[in-house]
């Protein structure tokens, strides 16, 4: 097959797809068009919203039965029409450079660039010899984000796993105690010092690492924020997820997103897998005009309804509500 076949094969396809996604989400793309339709353009051409990505979590959710190698999720992502793309890396089925460096190129190609990877990692651990590897583990993360010439590593506190599931975990709705013997003042000691070792190795990677409200210490815009004033770096930034504050969701997004670096946004059509919330994209997109964030939002699907119509369907949504 020719060069110029592959080309005209996935032009195709991405015009086959993206009919299909009309077809799929049409009430939604007429709500979308509406709203856009509604603000004038901008004579200097200026972009009207936010860049908006999409996690290859939004085709995966940790399923094993569920095919979705990295190189088809950034396919999909650019015959949707994302303008970015998100690598989730416990997703990657290869992590070879000669891999991680072809979805570099792909991503180029299709004009779509990769905007992020989450990792996970954890350092609320009492012995230091696992803190220690975490601290190595995420250094090799750091160096597989520069192979795909990633500028943001999405990291995490980490928990104390007092639950011993996510699932337990999901169901005291993200809260747990710290191990017998230790408190979470510790534990916070114990995230600073690491990041604080890994931010110049990261820096001299060119890669920004940020801290996501995901569980932990940072399960909460408070614990969150407390951690951001602690470690004083450019290399430092924020990673708001609007589905992961349980209680007064509104409230505590809008205590983040003046710090925010980047956003992903959850959303559960077909009904949530863990759990569902009342988001309400309009007032996140006011929150996002009153507060200038103009950096990527990063789709994160976690309903049960199939990608190939919820995703296009979340695009969508995205688009009417991110715009200034």
């Amino acid at each position: 097959m020719t060069d110029r076949t592959s080309r005209r094969d996935f032009f195709r396809a991405a015009a086959a797809t993206a009919a299909t996604a009309v077809v799929g989400a049409a009430q939604f793309e007429s709500d979308a068009n509406a709203q856009w339709n509604d603000k004038p353009a901008l004579e200097n051409g200026a972009r009207r919203g936010n860049l908006i990505g999409v996690s290859s979590y939004s085709y995966w959710h940790f399923d094993q039965d569920v095919s979705a190698p990295m190189d088809v999720c950034l396919r999909k992502a650019a015959e949707t029409g994302f303008d970015a793309f998100e690598v989730l890396e416990q997703q990657l089925d290869r992590v070879d450079a000669p891999y991680l460096r072809s979805l570099r190129r792909d991503a180029f190609k299709y004009g779509v660039s990769i905007c992020s990877m989450s990792t996970h990692q954890t350092f609320v651990r009492p012995d230091a010899d696992e803190r220690r590897k975490n601290v190595e583990k995420t250094k090799r993360s750091i160096d597989r984000a520069n192979e795909m010439g990633i500028p943001t590593l999405r990291v995490n506190t980490g928990r104390w796993d007092s639950w011993g599931s996510f699932d337990a975990l999901m169901e005291h709705r993200g809260i747990e105690n710290p191990l017998p013997g230790h408190t979470d003042d510790e534990a916070f000691e114990w995230c600073v010092a690491a990041f604080e070792e890994l931010l110049p190795y990261a820096e001299s990677k060119g890669v920004m690492l940020c801290l996501e409200n995901h569980w932990g210490l940072a399960r909460t815009a408070k614990g969150l924020l407390k951690m951001l004033d602690a470690i004083d770096s450019p290399w430092f930034g924020c990673m708001l997820d609007t589905g992961n504050f349980l209680d007064d969701t509104e409230e505590q997004i809008e205590a983040v997103l003046p710090r925010a670096t980047m956003v992903q946004a959850k959303t559960y059509y077909g009904g949530g897998v863990w759990y569902e919330l009342p988001l309400d994209y309009q007032k996140i997109g006011e929150l996002f005009r009153k507060y200038n964030y103009r950096g990527y939002v990063s789709l994160e699907f976690e309903g049960k309804e199939s990608p190939d119509t919820a995703v296009p369907k979340s695009l969508a949504l995205l688009r009417a509500n991110l715009t200034f």
